[in-house]
C-alpha cells in the first residue's frame, strides 16, 4: 500500500510540474518525443534494409550459382551469343589434325587402362572386406567414367562454331557432376583425363574447320581446272575455225595468183588485196590464240552486279581466261540466284590475277563474307571501284553506271500490277 501511495504522488507532483510548464516548453517536450520515435523508426528500417541487403546478397549468390551451372543449348541463343573464335592449335593440314585426335585419343585410353582417368577411395571396406570394397569402388569407377565419357563424345560429336564455348561448359560440368555423384567414395575424373577431353574437344572442332577448308579448296581447283579446260576447248575450238578459214582464203589467193600469171587484171589484184587482207586478220586471230595458250595470267576481270539478289553497292570482282568472258558471265547467273547479273565493265590484261587482287585488296575490309576469302562479293560504290582501277590498269576503261536488272525490274512492276 505504501508503494501503491508513493505511486500515487509521484504521478501528483508530475502533473502538478507538467502544468507548471509555459507553452514553449510543452512544445519542446513534444518535438523531443517525436525526434526519439523518428530515431526509433530509422534504426527500424535501418535493421529491415540490412536485412534486405543480406537477402538480396543470398539470392546473388544463387543466382551466380545457376548461372554458372546453367548450360545453354539452344540453337537460336547460341547463334546470337558465340563469339570470333581463336584457334588453339597451328597445324596446317587436315592430316595433322587427325594424327594429333588420334594421338589424344589414345591418351585417353592409356589413362582409362592404367586407372588414372578417375580416382577412387581404395581403402572403401564391404563387409570389413578391403578387395571387395576395391572391386566396388573400380565398379563405380568404370559406371561413371563411362557416363562421361558417353555425355563428352555427344559433346564433341556436336561441337560447331557458334556453340564451342557452350561445349566445353558442358564436358567442365559432366566431370563435375560425376564426381559429386561419387563423393562418397571419393570418386572423380582426373584432371588428367578432363584437360585430355577438353583438348579433344578443341582438335575435333578445327580438324572438322580444316577439312572444310581443304574440301572448299579443292572445290576451288577443280572449278579452276574445269575453266582451264573450256577455255582449252574453246581455243582449240576457235583455232579449226580459223585454220579452215585460213585453208580457204590461202586456196582462193592461190587461184587468183594463178590468174594473174597471164597477166595483170585490175579486177584480180583488187580481189588478191581483199584476200591477202583477210590472210592478214586470219594471222593477228592465229597469234592472238598463241597468246592465249601460252600466257596464263592473261584474261578478263570483270565487275558486276545483281540488285534483285543482293541489293544495290554490292558489286562481284573477278577473274575468267575465257575467249568469251560473257559465257562465265551467263554461268554465275544460273539457277542459284533468282536474276542473272549485269556487267559494269570488262576489262582484259595480260596479268588479270594481277589486276583482280589488287581490287581485293584495296576493298578487303568491305567484303560481305570476311570468313570465305574466295568469295568476291564487296559492298562499294562503283565510283570507288572506278578510282581502284584507273590507279591499277587504265583511265580509259569504260564502265556502264546503271545496270538493265531488266528480269527484276520487270519484277517489281508485275508485283505492283498485282498489289493494286
Amino acid at each position: 500500500m505504501a508503494l501503491f501511495g508513493k505511486k500515487k504522488q509521484l504521478e501528483q507532483e508530475n502533473q502538478r510540474l507538467r502544468d507548471m510548464m509555459t507553452p514553449e516548453m510543452k512544445e519542446a517536450e513534444s518535438i523531443d518525443q517525436r525526434l526519439s520515435d523518428l530515431r526509433a523508426e530509422l534504426a527500424s528500417i535501418e535493421t529491415s534494409i540490412t536485412k534486405k541487403r543480406a537477402e538480396l546478397a543470398k539470392v546473388n549468390n544463387e543466382l551466380t550459382s545457376a548461372e554458372n551451372d546453367l548450360v545453354i543449348t539452344n540453337e537460336a541463343i547460341l547463334m546470337q551469343e558465340f563469339g570470333l573464335y581463336e584457334p588453339k592449335f597451328s597445324f596446317m593440314t587436315a592430316d595433322e589434325y587427325k594424327n594429333q585426335l588420334d594421338l589424344i585419343r589414345d591418351r585417353e585410353k592409356t589413362m582409362v587402362k592404367n586407372g588414372i582417368a578417375a580416382s577412387g577411395a581404395m581403402d572403401w571396406q564391404v563387409n570389413g572386406d578391403r578387395r571387395k570394397g576395391a572391386k566396388m569402388v573400380n565398379d563405380t569407377k568404370k559406371l561413371l567414367l563411362r557416363a562421361f565419357n558417353v555425355e563428352c563424345d555427344e559433346v564433341i560429336n556436336k561441337v560447331k562454331y557458334n556453340n564451342i564455348e557452350a561445349s566445353e561448359k558442358r564436358i567442365r560440368k559432366a566431370a563435375e557432376t560425376i564426381s559429386k555423384l561419387g563423393t562418397v567414395m571419393q570418386i572423380s575424373i582426373s584432371w588428367e583425363y578432363l584437360d585430355a577431353k577438353i583438348q579433344e574437344l578443341y582438335l575435333a572442332f578445327e580438324y572438322a574447320q580444316k577439312k572444310q577448308e581443304e574440301k572448299e579448296a579443292i572445290r576451288e581447283a577443280k572449278a579452276a581446272a574445269r575453266e582451264e579446260a573450256k577455255l582449252q576447248k574453246e581455243i582449240e575450238e576457235q583455232r579449226k575455225l580459223i585454220e579452215k578459214e585460213q585453208t580457204h582464203y590461202e586456196q582462193a589467193l592461190a587461184k587468183i595468183l594463178k590468174q594473174l600469171e597471164s597477166g595483170d587484171d585490175p579486177d584480180l589484184l583488187q580481189k588478191k588485196k581483199e584476200l591477202e587482207d583477210h590472210l592478214g586478220i586470219i594471222d593477228a586471230k592465229i597469234k592472238d590464240l598463241d597468246y592465249r595458250e601460252a600466257n596464263k595470267r592473261a584474261g578478263y576481270v570483270y565487275i558486276i552486279s545483281n540488285i534483285g539478289s543482293f541489293g544495290e553497292n554490292v558489286y562481284k570482282i573477278g577473274m575468267t581466261r575465257r575467249l568469251d568472258p560473257q559465257d562465265r558471265i551467263d554461268e554465275l547467273g544460273d539457277a542459284s540466284v533468282p536474276f542473272n547479273f549485269d556487267v559494269h565493265a570488262m576489262i582484259f590484261s595480260d596479268d588479270a590475277p594481277g589486276l583482280e587482287a589488287a581490287l581485293h585488296r584495296a576493298f578487303e575490309s568491305r567484303k560481305l563474307n570476311m570468313v570465305n576469302q574466295r568469295r568476291e562479293f564487296f559492298a562499294v560504290t562503283l565510283d570507288e571501284i572506278k578510282a581502284v582501277v584507273k590507279a591499277n590498269f587504265d583511265k580509259t576503261v569504260e564502265f556502264y553506271e546503271i545496270p538493265d536488272a531488266e528480269q527484276y525490274r520487270e519484277s517489281l512492276k508485275i508485283k505492283a500490277a498485282m498489289n493494286k
